[in-house]
C-alpha cells in the first residue's frame, strides 16, 4: 500500500522561507516522478513544481527563481524549499508521486503566508 505524508507547512511572514517534505513508502520511490500541487481556498488544485526520475525539473512561472524542489532516494523523500514567499503563495500544498498506473496524493499540509 502506498502512503504519501506531507509535512513542514505553517505559518510565515512574507519574504520568508519554508521547506515543506514528503514521505513516501509502498512504491518504487527512485524510478517515480513527483510533483507539488497547491489549492487555494475558492481556486483549483494548481501545479507547482515537478521532479524526473533522472531530477529533470520544472516550475510553475509563478514560483520560478523562488521555490526548489528536491529528491533524497535513499530516504523516500521529496522537498519543496520556498523562499521569498508572498501573500498568494498562502494554499493547501499536496505531494502527487507518479506510480506506474495512477498517481498518489498526501493529505495536504497547510502554507499561510501573512503580510
Amino acid at each position: 500500500q502506498v502512503q504519501v505524508v506531507e509535512s513542514g507547512g505553517g505559518l510565515v511572514q512574507a519574504g520568508g522561507s519554508l521547506r515543506l517534505s514528503c514521505a513516501a513508502s509502498g512504491i518504487i520511490f527512485s524510478s517515480a516522478a513527483m510533483g507539488w500541487y497547491r489549492q487555494a481556498p475558492g481556486k483549483q488544485r494548481e501545479f507547482v513544481a515537478g521532479i524526473s526520475s533522472g531530477d529533470r525539473t520544472n516550475y510553475a512561472n509563478s514560483v520560478k527563481g523562488r521555490f526548489t524542489i528536491s529528491r533524497d532516494n535513499a530516504k523516500n523523500m521529496v522537498y519543496l524549499q520556498m523562499s521569498s514567499l508572498k501573500p498568494e503563495d498562502t494554499a493547501v500544498y499536496y505531494c502527487d508521486i507518479i506510480g506506474p498506473r495512477r498517481d498518489y496524493w498526501g493529505q495536504g499540509t497547510q502554507v499561510t503566508v501573512s503580510s
